[in-house]
C-alpha cells in the first residue's frame, strides 16, 4: 500500500504556540498544537496485539519505526467506524513517543491566538472533556483544544 502524506509545509521552523491542527471526529472539530504533529498519512495496515486497552488498535510501520495506534473515536467514548478515503492517521509525539491517532478528516493548520483560546466550560464530564485543555472559538465555530500529553496516557483508560 502506498503511504500518502500530508505536505505540513514550512510548519516544522514555525515556533508559534497559536498554531494548530485542525481534524474532525463526528462532525466536530478538535485541534491539537502543530508542535507534536510528525505527520498525517493515510491509515496503514494494522497489526493487532493482544491486551491493548479497546482505543489501541495495534501498531504500525511507518518507514521502520513501530508506533502505536489509537482510534480517537474510541478514546472519545464514540462508535467505531469503517474507514473512508478521508479517514488518516496523526502522528504525534510528546516527551520522544510517538503514537498515531486515527481521525474522521484532517482539515486544515490553523492559528488560534490565545485571545481565542478560553478555558473548557465547567461542568462537563465526558471521554472528550478529559483530553481537553480549551475551547477554540473561530467566528461562531467552536474546536476543543486537546491536551496531547493526557490523550497519549494510556493510564487514564
Amino acid at each position: 500500500m502506498e503511504t500518502k502524506e500530508f505536505n505540513l509545509g514550512n510548519l516544522e521552523n514555525e515556533t508559534s504556540n497559536d498554531m494548530f491542527l485542525v481534524f474532525t471526529i463526528e462532525q466536530q472539530n478538535y485541534a491539537i498544537e502543530i508542535e507534536y504533529v510528525t505527520e498525517i498519512i493515510e491509515v496503514l495496515p494494522i497489526v493487532r496485539v493482544p491486551n491493548l486497552p479497546a482505543c489501541l488498535k495495534g501498531v504500525v510501520n511507518i518507514r521502520g519505526a513501530v508506533i502505536p495506534v489509537m482510534d480517537a473515536r474510541l478514546r472519545f467514548g464514540l462508535e467505531e467506524r469503517e474507514h473512508d478515503e478521508r479517514t488518516c492517521i496523526i502522528v504525534i509525539e510528546s516527551d520522544n513517543i510517538a503514537l498515531g491517532l486515527i481521525v474522521d478528516s484532517v482539515k486544515e493548520v490553523l492559528t488560534i491566538s490565545e485571545e481565542d483560546r478560553m478555558l473548557p466550560p465547567t461542568g462537563l464530564k465526558n471521554a472528550q472533556s478529559r483530553y481537553t485543555k480549551g475551547v477554540g472559538r473561530m467566528g461562531e465555530a467552536i474546536t476543543l483544544l486537546l491536551d496531547c500529553g493526557r490523550l497519549m496516557d494510556i493510564a487514564q483508560e
